[in-house]
């Protein structure tokens, strides 16, 4: 039976939803329910008669006429879809789904009878913007901190020191303290689960441990035993021990120390690729100055696009919705794995279900983004030239030129979609007004770039099957 003879009509419905109603002929029913016989009949073994040479009549009564009915029903939705998806040009981004039900539908199904059906599906919305120009954004400046310089060296300084032992004097801060403790709970005396050490090398900087467990170990003398009151922060990856007060006794065994190298050319050359601690100071000022540019050029372009969002109107299907959100989950296992974890038990399906509903906001984000950027192209009438793409690929190969191993249709697309990005931002540079937001007090202009909420729950369970191990 040729699709053509399919009456449809359509509907659209919220959330980017599409109702496909179909009128099936009679004739199309009956054939289907004479191929879903003559199909059962080839899979079905009985006592006396060859496969396949089953007589109807003792078919029909061995499967029962609903068996039957269903399997012909399953096959004509499964049939009439595809031939209304090509009758009708459509394009669903999901499987369909029965408005009234399979149940409902097979109640009313007869071969021969015409048969009317609606089908739901998401399909891709049109996005529109209410205004493309004169938008105004608020962008948080990043500059330069010269101080970070000194920090960056100190840092290296550290790496390459030597741990000599300290003798005569009581533990200080930037020490290295040797330590065998056991903590337990105040409120009910219970001992804290990953809370106690033989032995082990604790850094006395802030921030390594818990609030007043370095502060108690300063001042401490090799050999002595001291009980230390500490608190465990609000935010604590262990909900059980968020905001509760512990008491550790600590024993120090040994103490240690780092003698720091000098701040001479043979420190640059030993910690970088320079030559003196002049060109070393002057590489790292670089590249400190490249990566505040960057996150300047980054918090601008997203202070634009947060403006040009505010003006979108469009209905996300929920299919676009499970897609975006299983990319965040799997850029995040992705980066794990990177880091030499074991994603797999990692990964639980209770974790994955949490991190599925947790980076679903994150995923209507970055939806939301993409839809805005794609309907002020259409709007604009914004484009890339081929010759344009043509040029840059030459220029990338050319970076590239080590690497054999290289999809060209992916390449252009790379290309397009970096092309047409620096082509949308620029033009909303253009027609927007930008300003510099008031830093609040006591903040600085340093950004801290936001984790991803998938990557943020990802982080919080393995912290805490660290902490039971």
């Amino acid at each position: 039976m040729s699709a053509a003879t399919l009456k449809v009509t359509t509907e659209s419905r919220p959330s980017s939803r599409l109702a496909v109603t179909v009128t099936v002929p009679g004739e199309r029913c009956k054939t289907s329910y004479e191929e879903a016989i003559t199909s059962l009949s080839r899979s079905i073994n009985l006592p006396g008669f060859r496969k396949g040479k089953v007589p109807r009549t003792v078919l029909v009564q061995q499967l029962g006429g609903l068996r039957i009915r269903a399997t012909a029903l399953e096959n004509l939705v499964d049939g009439v879809w595809r031939d209304t998806i090509k009758q009708e040009n459509l394009e669903p981004l999901s499987q369909p789904e029965l408005s009234d039900g399979f149940d409902k539908l097979l109640d009313g199904f007869q071969p021969g009878e015409d048969l009317t059906f609606t089908l739901e599906t998401d399909v891709a919305p049109t996005p529109k913007l209410k205004s493309t120009k004169g938008l105004k954004a608020e962008f948080e400046a990043v500059s330069y901190d010269a101080s970070q310089v000194d920090a960056m060296i100190e840092d290296s300084r550290k790496q390459l020191a030597t741990v000599v032992p300290v003798e005569g004097r009581a533990a200080a801060k930037g020490d290295i303290a040797v330590l065998g403790f056991k903590g337990t709970y105040s409120d009910d005396g219970s001992e804290i689960e990953g809370g106690s050490a033989d032995s082990m090398d604790v850094d006395l900087e802030n921030g390594r441990m818990i609030p007043g467990f370095i502060e108690g170990v300063i001042g401490m003398a090799v050999g002595e035993s001291k009980t230390v009151d500490c608190q465990f922060p609000e935010d604590y990856p262990k909900e059980d021990a968020r905001g509760r007060k512990a008491a550790f006794v600590i024993d120090l065994k040994d103490l240690k120390t780092r003698e720091l190298p000098a701040l001479d050319d043979a420190f640059a050359k030993q910690a970088s690729e320079q030559e003196t601690l002049a060109d070393l100071r002057k590489d790292l000022e670089q590249r400190l100055k490249d990566d505040a540019e960057r996150r300047q050029t980054s918090n601008r372009r997203d202070a634009l696009i947060a403006a040009l969002v505010e003006q979108l109107e469009v209905e996300l299907p929920e299919a676009l919705i499970q897609q975006e959100s299983r990319n965040l989950l799997e850029q995040t296992a992705a980066q794990f794995a990177q880091q030499g974890m074991d994603v797999k038990s990692l990964f639980t399906p209770d974790l994955v279900r949490n991190l599925m509903q947790n980076s679903r906001p994150e995923a209507e984000e970055r939806l939301r983004r993409s839809f805005a950027l794609t309907a002020l192209a259409t709007a604009e009438d914004i484009k890339v030239e081929d010759k344009d793409v043509d040029a840059k690929i030459k220029e990338v190969k050319k970076e590239l030129s080590g690497e054999t191993q290289i999809d060209p249709e992916r390449l252009r697309q790379a290309v397009m979609d970096d092309l047409m990005q620096d082509q949308l931002m620029g033009w909303l540079e253009s027609n927007s007004t930008l300003t510099e937001k008031a830093a609040e007090a006591g903040e600085g202009k340093t950004a801290t770039k936001k984790k991803p909420a998938a990557k943020k729950a990802a982080t919080k369970a393995k912290s805490e099957a660290d902490n039971e191990g």
